[in-house]
């Protein structure tokens, strides 16, 4: 793909997915359009062992748009980070195509692994703001990530994660489409249980009302008993 195509490209991807962009020129002032065309050239430099350049070349990058991408990270078609302060994407990395990655995310490493260090994400995975996925291990197609989340291992395809340590809280086999951007209406069955739990203690609550009422009209009852007998 030519340079110019690949603006292209990225000016398309762009506009579908921020409905805040309301022209092509606003694009070229968006962090995800900048980095990304560094990131093809970078990229092309690290193939080429061309090391050094491809690092000095991410890192003005990142310098420029507070977003940090390894040019040895493989990233398919269709890539979108949105906002994108504090994005950190690592060297082994594998992005599946039509992904989406939020503000602060990051997709990294232990420190405990050699070679492969990094998660590899499926196809129209979302990863939402403040995500950590750590660990070479895959998202599978189609999965969602919860802001906030950590994720330490293997997610199925298909599957909604949230909560730290994070944890597969929906899956089913239908694809899940990548136009659902909803970062904030995802299920957290912990959350859902503690509602379940004050739902309880509220019937609780209420019934020992109803008992100590109980036990105060048998007690009058007992002292008017009581008074009766001592008036005779």
């Amino acid at each position: 793909m030519g340079f110019f195509s690949i603006i292209k490209e990225e000016i398309k991807i762009i506009r579908e997915r921020d409905p805040a962009i309301h022209s092509n020129w606003e694009v070229f002032l968006y962090p995800s359009f900048k980095v990304m065309l560094s990131y093809r050239r970078a990229h092309k430099m690290y193939q080429k062992g061309h090391y050094f350049w491809a690092r000095w070349i991410s890192q003005r990058a990142a310098r420029k748009t507070g977003i940090e991408i390894h040019p040895g990270a493989e990233i398919g078609k269709g890539f979108f980070i949105d906002h994108g302060t504090g994005v950190i994407i690592g060297e082994t990395t594998i992005i599946g195509e039509n992904c989406t990655l939020y503000q602060g995310v990051t997709l990294g490493g232990t420190g405990k692994e050699q070679g492969k260090r990094h998660p590899t994400l499926g196809n129209n995975v979302m990863v939402s703001a403040g995500a950590k996925v750590l660990g070479s291990f895959t998202i599978g197609d189609n999965s969602k990530i919860g802001a906030g989340s950590v994720v330490l291992e293997e997610v199925p395809p298909n599957s909604t994660v949230v909560g730290v340590p994070g944890r597969v809280v929906k899956r089913n086999n239908i694809s899940l489409p990548q136009d659902d951007l909803d970062q904030t209406h995802l299920p957290d069955p912990i959350h859902e249980e503690l509602g379940s739990l004050e739902m309880e203690e509220e019937k609780l609550k209420n019934r020992i009302e109803e008992l100590e009422y109980e036990m105060a009209e048998l007690k009058q009852m007992l002292q008017d008993e009581k008074g009766e007998k001592n008036g005779k």
